[in-house]
């Protein structure tokens, strides 16, 4: 058994309650998988999703695969902070499905999924049709806890403090708001408590508007609200926050005056237990939870996130159901786009060995986190991933970071290599 897992522990975790109570050899009915029924419906067309989808069927073209999403367009998280910088637009951040239609031959779905009967294998969607399933793969990503902050909501959110953590709309509103606000102003950003969709992700956005308002507006000034006391890459942000944008950064911890308890809209006001502060644009990022749907079909338990048997991402709450990317449960996985779609392909391999009457390989799984500082300036993480019998842990000694006072032709190569990885990774999702 490879990845450093005996058979004899692998037998004990498919048998423990990590495991969970059924790893899927048999359909609600008692029936074999795999002999005449091979129907996956798919809800979520994001990283993790479409990758499932692809990925089932390139591994067994007579699995029948449905694919739900909503958005005929998806606009990617990673990179949209590069839209804000005037680096990239919309455009560039822009994916479709015709590939998997088409080549793939995924029976691709723009609607909502509402609701999920796992007694009845179905999917209940907005337009009122129902999809049944031998196996589901519910990918939905994240949703907010507004409520984490007073004063904030949907509304806040879509009109005055865009919280722009799901790309589209609201990365074009708070572009916008930066271009509008004046010399002098002040941004102000509000980074959530751990865990939550794409741990650096509230640093590139700092370093990214403070490269904008560098060129454009170079008496404002980037101040960051933290929920937590440390954050990801933190050394690397810092230390190219001096070398590019020296006072332009201000960050401060939880106890330093960082968690914003809540907001006023009319006024454009953020209060901490410090006081309050009056800001130009303010993006405030809430904390965070499992996508509607999960939490509505009763995927989640108590932290708002979905547990999952770690060798198949079966639900350990409902068999046959399989949750990927942001909203499950995965160790020591963090919440990103290539997490997600590692994880993908891993639901999608354990799937076809399920159909096969086989048990699931035990997964090794990946993530690379690239963070762009200026145009030729990125700073990244990685890690690989095994399965233990406390869950996913890392590999240790297999993760790699951007050696701190790291010399400039390096960080020049980084963001060469961040651009190759998102060219990359979108071929192998979409393309």
């Amino acid at each position: 058994m490879s990845n450093g897992l005996s058979r004899r522990d692998f037998n004990k975790l498919l048998l423990s309650g990590v495991a969970g109570s059924t790893i899927g050899l048999f359909g609600n009915s008692g029936t074999l998988f795999g002999a005449t029924s091979k129907r996956v419906v798919v809800i979520g067309g994001g990283f993790g999703g479409a990758s499932a989808a692809k990925y089932l069927r390139k591994l067994d073209p007579t699995i029948q695969v449905t694919l739900v999403e909503p958005k005929s367009v998806y606009h990617t998280c990673p990179f949209s902070n590069w839209v804000l910088s005037g680096l990239k637009n919309m455009e560039d951040i822009a994916h479709f499905y015709d590939v998997l239609r088409n080549r793939y031959k995924v029976n691709v779905i723009a609607d909502t999924a509402v609701s999920i009967d796992a007694d009845k294998s179905s999917v209940t969607l907005q337009t009122g049709k129902t999809l049944y399933f031998d196996r589901l793969i519910v990918a939905p990503g994240i949703d907010f806890k507004y409520d984490s902050v007073q004063g904030y909501s949907e509304n806040v959110a879509n009109s005055v403090m865009p919280h722009a953590w799901q790309a589209g709309t609201q990365t074009t509103l708070l572009h916008k708001q930066l271009q509008a606000m004046p010399n002098g102003g002040k941004v102000f950003i509000s980074a959530p408590a751990n865990p939550f969709r794409c741990p650096p992700g509230p640093y590139e956005r700092a370093s990214l508007i403070a490269r904008y308002l560098k060129e454009q507006k170079p008496l404002s000034k980037v101040i960051i609200f933290d929920a937590k006391e440390s954050f990801s890459k933190q050394g690397l942000f810092k230390q190219a926050w001096e070398r590019l944008y020296p006072g332009m950064i201000e960050w401060r911890a939880s106890t330093m005056g960082g968690k914003v308890v809540s907001v006023d809209a009319a006024t454009m006001t953020v209060t901490t237990e410090f006081g309050a502060e009056k800001g130009d644009v303010i993006n405030i990022i809430p904390a965070q939870k499992a996508g509607k749907i999960a939490v509505d079909a009763g995927l989640t338990d108590a932290s708002g996130w979905c547990p999952i048997n770690p060798i198949s991402f079966e639900s350990t709450l409902h068999p046959g159901i399989h949750v990927i990317g942001d909203a499950a449960i995965a160790g020591a996985m963090p919440k990103s786009g290539f997490a997600a779609s590692s994880q993908g392909k891993v639901a999608a391999a354990a799937i076809v060995r399920l159909f096969q009457g086989k048990v699931p390989a035990p997964p090794s799984l990946v993530n690379t986190c690239y963070s762009l500082i200026d145009k030729n300036y990125a700073i990244s993480v990685a890690g690989v991933y095994k399965l233990a019998m406390t869950g996913i842990v890392e590999i240790k000694g297999s993760g790699g970071l951007t050696p701190m006072n790291a010399d400039a032709d390096q960080l020049e190569q980084e963001a060469m290599f961040a651009q190759g990885w998102y060219d990359n990774i979108s071929q192998d999702v979409w393309g």
